[in-house]
């Protein structure tokens, strides 16, 4: 049975979570502060965190920027009453996997819930890829270009992986949308074109040291989506 943390300091809330995640199946535990979620995390090892952003004593961003600094790859559902762009982009930036701005419903709740639960369960291949330098393991979760360790988070490992299973592809939005996130974020939404941004500049990074430097790796198609190739144009989107 799948385990879930929700982390937030409003009872009320939480206790209404409680309820409609236990109906759903699944093994809920919960926590009301940021240090309490991080010893839950110790204990229990949960399949997914939904951690609220404002907290006393150690708030949501800085739950999550521990846990990654940690290297631990659990997903993270970030709840929040923040709806601007920017803190959209700062929790995601920060590790998130997914963003919910309150007040939501709980059905969206749970399908975004049920949505990362399938990308844990069916992940679709152990085997090792490799792609112009690149080398990706899903079953070691590491990922490296040449001899360069790229350390990346769930979400951008998975969104990566994808990449490298479809090489030369042009892939459509909502394509990598459906089969990374496991559903259509809407027209709106930019979490695609925030971890698109995110792959780049880590691959960058990593290519610092590479005489002459490369290429970009990932494309922008305009109107369409992304492919991941070697382009002779570096000065190509």
């Amino acid at each position: 049975m799948p385990t879930v943390l929700i982390v937030d300091d409003d009872q009320k809330l939480l206790k209404m979570l409680q309820r409609t995640l236990a109906y759903e199946g699944l093994n809920v535990l919960t926590a009301t502060n940021g240090q309490e979620a991080l010893a839950q995390v110790d204990v229990y090892q949960p399949d997914i965190i939904i951690l609220d952003w404002l907290m006393p004593k150690m708030d949501g961003l800085a739950v999550m920027e521990q846990l990654r600094a940690e290297n631990n790859q659990i997903f993270i559902l970030m709840l929040t009453a923040r709806d601007a762009l920017e803190d959209r982009v700062e929790g995601l930036e920060s590790g998130a996997d997914d963003y919910l701005i309150k007040p939501f419903a709980p059905a969206e709740l749970v399908a975004r819930v049920h949505a990362l639960l399938r990308r844990i369960e069916t992940r679709p291949t152990r085997q090792v890829v490799e792609f112009a330098g690149l080398i990706l393991d899903p079953i070691m979760h590491e990922c490296r270009l040449d001899d360069t360790s790229l350390e990346l988070t769930p979400t951008e490992f998975d969104l990566l992986h994808y990449f490298m299973r479809h090489p030369r592809q042009v892939l459509e939005r909502a394509q990598i949308l459906q089969n990374v996130w496991g559903y259509d974020f809407g027209g709106d939404d930019n979490v695609l074109e925030v971890y698109v941004g995110y792959l780049r500049k880590k691959l960058a990074a990593a290519d610092k040291d590479h005489p002459g430097g490369r290429a970009r790796l990932i494309h922008t198609v305009r109107g369409i989506g992304y492919v991941l190739r070697v382009d002779a144009d570096k000065g190509h989107p």
